[in-house]
């Protein structure tokens, strides 16, 4: 069983907190948040979905099931911009999902495409970085939720970009299955994410430029404890 509880957490989600695997650390371990129960996610949800099985609010168990399908449709092409999942591992904070950790060439943990942008703005790097992403996501009809910024981190190699990584928000949340879909509406699908994408990064520029010099927005998006390392000395 892996000890997490005395480690600090390098990032947090709405209901997920982040690890470095205390025994590898190339990989990341997922696990839920203590104080945020299934049974207080599923009240939030409301009526009708608070008649739903437990099960279908784990995030990590939605996330496994997702990478199976991912990992039989597209092989290992999808890795290019999708992190590697490798299963479950027993903690002391309950089991977590094991999943690739992007880190930077200085072995730094890689930050979001959110932080880039509010760092960096709309610099000709990251909107080529974006494009390779979004036209990926075409050409291989890639399901997903809303490709939010925080959910993206962008690896770096001596100061150039090597590739944007979606690490959360991947699968279809529709009644009917994405893959159940005839290609045209999959492509329809996948085009307003895209589209919903671009508009994001517009956004949250013009927010950066308005707001100049003020604090980053909210901490999706921002690791806990900024300089985390994929390799510990």
């Amino acid at each position: 069983m892996l000890r997490l509880s005395l480690e600090k957490p390098f990032a947090q989600g709405g209901n997920r907190l982040c690890f470095i695997h205390p025994e590898d650390s190339g990989l990341c371990v997922k696990v839920r948040r203590p104080d945020f129960t299934l049974e207080d996610l599923r009240r939030k949800k409301g009526f009708p979905k608070s008649l739903r099985p437990l099960s279908s609010f784990d995030d990590n168990l939605d996330e496994y099931r997702v990478m199976c399908r991912f990992k039989k449709n597209y092989d290992d092409v999808i890795y290019r911009h999708v992190s590697r999942c490798y299963g479950f591992v027993e903690t002391d904070l309950g089991k977590g999902l094991v999943s690739e950790l992007v880190c930077d060439e200085d072995r730094k943990v890689s930050q979001t495409l959110k932080k880039y942008i509010w760092d960096h703005g709309q610099d000709d790097k990251i909107m080529a970085a974006a494009k390779e992403l979004a036209d990926f996501w075409l050409q291989l009809r890639v399901p997903s939720r809303d490709l939010l910024l925080h959910n993206i981190v962008v690896q770096m190699e001596a100061q150039r970009i090597v590739r944007l990584v979606v690490i959360d928000g991947l699968g279809s949340s529709g009644l009917v299955p994405f893959a159940c879909l005839p290609a045209s509406m999959q492509t329809a699908k996948v085009e307003r994410k895209v589209k919903n994408f671009y508009a994001r990064i517009d956004r949250l520029a013009v927010q950066r430029q308005r707001a100049y010099g003020t604090k980053f927005p909210g901490y999706h998006g921002q690791l806990i404890h900024d300089g985390s390392e994929c390799q510990k000395k």
